[in-house]
């Protein structure tokens, strides 16, 4: 990916994270791109594109600040990761998941769909590898998810709750 995507894809990701996928106009993604509306267009020449664009670049983010450098005791990875993903909900999105949000946007998109369940297959594979709960893919993707749906409701609470299901997952080593 250029300079100039990765660029754009950031400025496109922090638009519809903070005001959805309808509610920006163009030229309100244009601004927080960066870059004139031709380059905008050129890189991503379409709305649906302009959203992919910035999922694709969430889904990068997103793997690296919950994966990149946790420790390698399985035990210890699994408190990291799930205290990772409430530092990303405190800090990146309190409202749920943006990936969901983009497929409830535009519910037809066989593209969105396809990118959705991406992100989430690979989430729980990165997840079950750190934590070495082999098997148990579904298991840590149901804990995941309910972490981020429960964030805006019971944050911290949340968090400790899901870090309990997590280490009761390792205790009944399915």
């Amino acid at each position: 990916m250029t300079d100039t995507m990765t660029k754009i894809a950031a400025g496109l990701e922090r638009a519809f994270a903070s005001r959805g996928f309808a509610e920006p106009s163009v030229e309100d993604l244009r601004d927080a791109a960066a870059v004139s509306l031709r380059t905008l267009y050129k890189y991503t020449p379409s709305r649906s594109e302009m959203v992919l664009a910035a999922l694709e670049h969430r889904h990068r983010r997103y793997l690296s600040k919950i994966f990149d450098d946790i420790p390698d005791d399985p035990k210890t990875a699994l408190d990291a990761m799930f205290d990772r993903v409430g530092v990303w909900m405190e800090t990146e999105t309190a409202h749920g998941c943006l990936f969901h949000g983009a497929v409830a946007s535009e519910p037809g998109s066989a593209r969105l769909r396809e990118l959705l369940e991406r992100h989430k297959a690979e989430v729980a594979t990165c997840a079950v590898k750190v934590t070495d709960l082999v098997g148990c893919e579904v298991e840590i993707l149901v804990i995941l998810e309910g972490l981020t749906q429960a964030w805006a409701l019971h944050r911290n609470a949340a968090l400790e709750s899901a870090k309990l299901l997590g280490r009761g997952l390792r205790r009944l080593d399915i």
